[in-house]
């Protein structure tokens, strides 16, 4: 495993764009002191040659190894666009430690715009809790990640949550294909998840979902009987944990499993992050997606240019 930054040391810098820049740069100096050392975080991504491409461009290597002349993308050929979207909810607001699912979504997707500008890639953003909070195209330009951590670091304004309207608004927003990372709690009703979810996968787009919890929503931490007030809706209600920890339990975890089965069958990564668990580990979910997305394109570039070659010889 990598060496990691404990999140609560993390958290009390109030900078985001250094917390930001302190989880990148332990992630660097962790793959080099990693059994990960030499693992890539370079994509490169190869073409069939065609005649008039610069010859310089040649890789000889893979040559060497397929007997076919391929050319290997500049990177501006690679740049690749991200969006990420951000849950700004009541219910992120709750926190067991010394600080919520916010501040940790937070520094989470500014890790992950501080991590992807610095690959070239275009990063934008999208905040919603029951509406569209703050909107910012995908870009890679000077000033642009400043404005996306400004966008960031504004406080939880709304009160429900509606994962749909973002989803809708993104497919119907984002033309190019690309990836979508949906940072949340994913505390709300999930009935028409799924035809958001196939609509986007059906655009082309790589979705990602980074399942924000704390460690105290997996068991409920009251220890006797008292009103408790709903973050989202403000409603005060009595509660016995000892009466309501076993239906507690069988509903989390039902909602949990229907999560789990509408991604599984879409093809979308869902991955829990724990509030106390290293940030770190989100920029290895994210180069993992991208590592197979160019595995994919790859392999489709060369067998449709080896098609081609076939074509053009017989």
């Amino acid at each position: 495993m990598l060496p990691s930054a404990d999140p609560s040391a993390l958290m009390r810098i109030k900078s985001l764009q250094l917390r930001a820049k302190a989880v990148v740069e332990g992630f660097y100096n962790g793959l080099h002191r990693s059994p990960y050392h030499g693992y890539s975080v370079e994509f490169n991504e190869y073409r069939p040659y065609t005649v008039g491409d610069d010859l310089r461009a040649l890789d000889w290597k893979l040559f060497a190894r397929s007997d076919r002349y391929y050319i290997k993308k500049f990177e501006d050929e690679t740049t690749r666009r991200c969006y990420l979207v951000v849950d700004q909810s009541r219910s992120m607001a709750f926190g067991s430690l010394d600080y919520t699912k916010l501040e940790y979504a937070q520094t989470l997707a500014a890790t992950l715009a501080y991590y992807l500008s610095n690959q070239r890639d275009s990063v934008g953003l999208m905040t919603f809790d029951e509406t569209i909070g703050e909107f910012l195209s995908a870009r890679n330009r000077p000033g642009h990640l400043r404005s996306m951590l400004v966008a960031l670091s504004r406080p939880v304004a709304g009160k429900g949550t509606d994962i749909d309207t973002p989803l809708r608004q993104i497919a119907a927003l984002v033309s190019r294909r690309g990836l979508i990372v949906l940072i949340s709690d994913m505390l709300s009703p999930i009935e028409t998840l799924q035809t958001n979810l196939a609509y986007l996968r059906s655009r082309g787009h790589e979705v990602m979902i980074l399942r924000v919890l704390d460690p105290g929503e997996l068991e409920l931490g009251l220890k006797s009987p008292g009103m408790i007030v709903d973050m989202e809706s403000g409603k005060e209600i009595y509660l016995d944990p000892d009466v309501a920890r076993t239906s507690y339990r069988e509903k989390f975890a039902k909602h949990q499993s229907q999560l789990k089965t509408i991604c599984s069958s879409l093809g979308v990564e869902i991955f829990d992050m724990m509030t106390d668990a290293p940030i770190e580990q989100a920029l290895f979910h994210v180069i993992s997606v991208q590592k197979r997305r160019s595995a994919g394109a790859n392999r489709a570039g060369m067998i449709a240019g080896g098609s081609s070659a076939r074509m053009a010889s017989s």
